[in-house]
């Protein structure tokens, strides 16, 4: 008898097709997370489950379910932060995740807020659509520079030296970081602390969501970038205190800001959504098709090992 599995979300067909020939598969059609109810039925009902972000699997959850069915989260995604690892092992339940496939294509994001933001792309553009550009001026529009500029990188893993690459090679950028630990690197960076890696040009966030992380960069932090620092997030929304950034935009703290993730997904302060000087992209960051077939795949290899007794190669 095939295992039971529930596919929390819509997945790219390839991965559903791959998955229908290993398991008994549930696909739920709801692009929302998993309601309180749905979490507690999943873990007693299922023996594996493909969640994502934002279906929350809280200790209170599973400890309202005694003796969970489910062996398995296999989690669609890099970030965890959304499943109580802890109390899953607690249960006897295997957590794992998809690192690697979404490396370059969220790296491109970061690019892209920097980019837009320094240049203020999203803000020439509304002024276009709404038929409020009367032409070429020499001071229309002046934003500042990428190239030749410093960035301070906040997560040197996998995604962090991607970004970090990047801005080496690609723009000739000064590249400071702040990791737990120093990383053997292949292009000049600096091991830094969160202070001196927060003074730079633009900063970056990619460090992983959790507890350890939680609301790393709030007011404390942001006061020690530049007043011309451009400030670039697409790690994971609650890493940020979204409304110390806020704050610190409105008072001219800091030049920009550009976020592809947010701390109350999907909601996002109301405060940012009024200023010009900040570039918000509905959560892009592995959205390829390719990439998402990675994802899927490498989930689904992952409970392929499980259920084979096997670890699988992406254990949390």
């Amino acid at each position: 008898m095939k295992p039971r599995l529930l596919i929390t979300r819509p997945l790219p067909q390839s991965v559903l097709d791959a998955a229908d020939l290993q398991f008994e598969t549930v696909k739920r059609e709801a692009t929302s997370p998993l309601p309180p109810h749905d979490l507690r039925a999943a873990l007693a009902d299922f023996d594996a489950i493909l969640p994502t972000l934002g279906d929350a699997f809280s200790a209170a959850v599973f400890a309202d379910v005694p003796s969970p069915r489910a062996r398995i989260l296999a989690n669609f995604g890099v970030g965890y932060n959304h499943i109580d690892a802890v109390a899953a092992r607690s249960k006897g339940i295997t957590v794992s995740n998809t690192p690697g496939a979404v490396t370059d294509a969220t790296a491109d994001i970061a690019i892209t807020l920097m980019l837009m933001t320094a240049r203020r792309a999203g803000e020439g553009e509304r002024i276009l659509r709404n038929g409020d550009w009367h032409g070429w001026s020499p001071t229309q529009m002046l934003g500042l520079p990428v190239s030749g500029q410093s960035v301070g990188i906040i997560g040197m893993g996998r995604i962090g030296q991607a970004i970090a690459r990047r801005c080496h090679f690609g723009f000739g950028m000064d590249v400071r970081y702040f990791n737990r630990s120093a990383k053997p690197l292949d292009f000049p960076a600096l091991a830094v602390d969160l202070p001196n890696a927060m003074d730079a040009d633009f900063v970056v966030i990619s460090v992983s969501g959790g507890a350890h992380s939680h609301h790393l960069i709030g007011a404390d932090a942001l006061a020690h970038m530049r007043r011309t620092g451009i400030f670039i997030n697409i790690s994971r929304g609650d890493v940020v205190d979204e409304g110390a950034l806020a704050q610190a935009l409105a008072r001219g703290q800091i030049a920009g800001a550009g976020l592809d993730v947010y701390e109350k997904e999907p909601q996002i302060t109301p405060a940012l959504l009024g200023m010009q000087n900040v570039t918000l992209l509905p959560h892009l960051g592995t959205a390829v098709l390719a990439v998402r077939e990675a994802m899927g795949m490498m989930a689904l290899d992952n409970l392929t090992a499980f259920f084979q007794g096997l670890t699988p190669p992406n254990v949390v």
